[in-house]
């Protein structure tokens, strides 16, 4: 599990849920702050992007985006350098669909492929519901 970065104390129940699923997403794929609310059926964007912004430091932060693609606030740069490195879909905001290493240096403009790079949690070949039967532990 992750190394908590944040407030001392215990990690709390439902940032320990959010770490794991982030924790989960494949290089060169995104989900959104609502995706993962959504896959672990509580909470919302806000609750998400408050577990990241206090504990999300020690996991792979970048692949947690807004649901129109952009990076993560403040850290636009960083995460640009990850997305290249990772080869995650990324277009301009006015033109076509690019991968990264065709992606202008300066982060401005720039978003995530949304299409391409959203994984919906589930392994290949898994079925929606023999995850989600495995995360609640019956698998």
């Amino acid at each position: 599990m992750a190394v908590m970065t944040g407030p001392v104390g215990e990690l709390p129940e439902y940032a320990e849920k959010v770490l794991t699923v982030v924790e989960g997403i494949p290089p060169g794929r995104v989900m959104t702050y609502g995706d993962i609310a959504e896959w672990l059926g509580e909470g919302g964007p806000r609750q998400v992007g408050r577990v990241m912004s206090l504990y999300g430091g020690a996991v792979p932060w970048w692949r947690v985006v807004r649901a129109d693609g952009t990076p993560p606030p403040c850290h636009e740069g960083r995460a640009l350098a990850h997305y290249r490195r990772e080869g995650t879909p990324l277009r301009r905001s006015a033109g076509p669909p690019e991968h990264a290493p065709d992606v202008p240096a300066a982060p401005r403009g720039v978003r995530l492929d949304m299409r391409r790079a959203r994984w919906d949690g589930h392994p290949p070949g898994d079925t929606p519901g023999d995850t989600a039967d495995r995360a609640a532990g019956g698998g």
